[in-house]
């Protein structure tokens, strides 16, 4: 089969590599597509290793075909169209996944559009409804908005009847406005604390969802609501810095973080756990409108690199997908 191979940050070959076969518990899905991730950006520069038996190579989520069942599989079956959550090897022709990540396409999704959708799914649900608990009327902060995971968390939070607020760029406040955002700041030009405080009437917001990690967390704390909850889920602000507890205390607030990837498959906290939930809680969304996949550009899977820099350049909102077949 062929797969891309990172031989640096820049230069993604498309190539062959040794086929893959299912083991017990898992199913081998034919690769249609598959979603871009920043985690594969930080893979492909050196910067995050795969987790201990992981695929090392490049993807996080594909749309496929069932072509292969290991031991002990139900309830899938050979030619079933899903997508799935990965610890890696997407982007290759084939990929081995164990049968708890695996999920039935959403009615009403096609195929190739379903690659978009794992690892926003996953994330936001398993954060923001799993570990933050954010409920109706509650208000939620998404640090980058037009992002992949900002665009799935608007729509999501939406349907769970909670206002929310977002950072952006100019250019892509009104994307976030027509997914339903409530209140739109331009990180550049506008201070998101004394925004929020003054949309909430002082009290600030109940959830934040963090992607910039270390140059954020001050200022995080201080757009907290008394008893509000602050997920971190990415650190392109960095990984260290300081943390007045005192704040953090008056508040009765907590900071969080999370990682998906290097979840365990099974476990009140595994994968199947939060696939399970997703299939029964956002795929309703999905099938009745009120969620829907953000998508901001396909290229080939050959243009990988391209589309890594495409990621990179922040130029376009919601996922961007590989085409590995039609």
């Amino acid at each position: 089969m062929h797969a891309i191979v990172a031989e640096s940050s820049t230069s993604l070959a498309w190539q062959e590599v040794p086929d893959v076969a299912a083991q017990p518990g898992e199913v081998v899905i034919e690769v249609a597509a598959a979603g871009i991730n920043r985690a594969d950006l930080l893979q492909a520069s050196g910067n995050y290793p795969p987790p201990p038996g992981a695929s090392d190579i490049l993807g996080l989520e594909v749309s496929g075909r069932i072509v292969e069942l290991g031991e002990g599989i139900s309830p899938w079956s050979v030619a079933q169209e899903v997508c799935a959550l990965l610890s890696g090897g997407g982007y290759a022709e084939r990929v081995a996944v164990p049968a708890g990540q695996v999920m039935p396409l959403p009615d009403g999704i096609g195929l190739h559009e379903a690659a978009s959708l794992p690892e926003v799914a996953c994330t936001v649900w398993s954060n923001l409804a799993m570990t933050a608990h954010l409920a109706d009327g509650q208000m939620l902060l998404v640090h980058g908005g037009a992002s992949g995971i900002g665009t799935h968390a608007i729509q999501v939070a939406k349907a769970l009847g909670a206002r929310v607020a977002v950072t952006a760029s100019a250019a892509k406040l009104e994307t976030c406005s027509v997914l339903g955002a409530d209140v739109t700041i331009d990180y550049r030009e506008e201070d998101f604390v004394e925004r929020i405080r003054a949309e909430t009437g002082g009290a600030g917001a109940d959830v934040i969802l963090d992607i910039m990690g270390a140059a954020y967390l001050d200022r995080n704390v201080d757009a907290l609501a008394p008893d509000g909850r602050l997920v971190v889920i990415g650190f392109q602000g960095g990984v260290t810095a300081e943390l007045n507890l005192g704040k953090l205390m008056a508040k009765r607030a907590g900071v969080i973080s999370t990682a998906l990837r290097s979840r365990p498959v099974d476990g009140p906290s595994g994968k199947s756990a939060i696939t399970e939930a997703v299939v029964a809680n956002v795929w309703p969304m999905l099938a009745d409108g009120r969620v829907r996949p953000i998508i901001g550009a396909e290229l080939p899977i050959e243009e990988a690199a391209q589309a890594h820099a495409l990621l990179k350049s922040g130029e376009v909102p919601g996922k961007i997908l590989l085409r590995v077949r039609n």
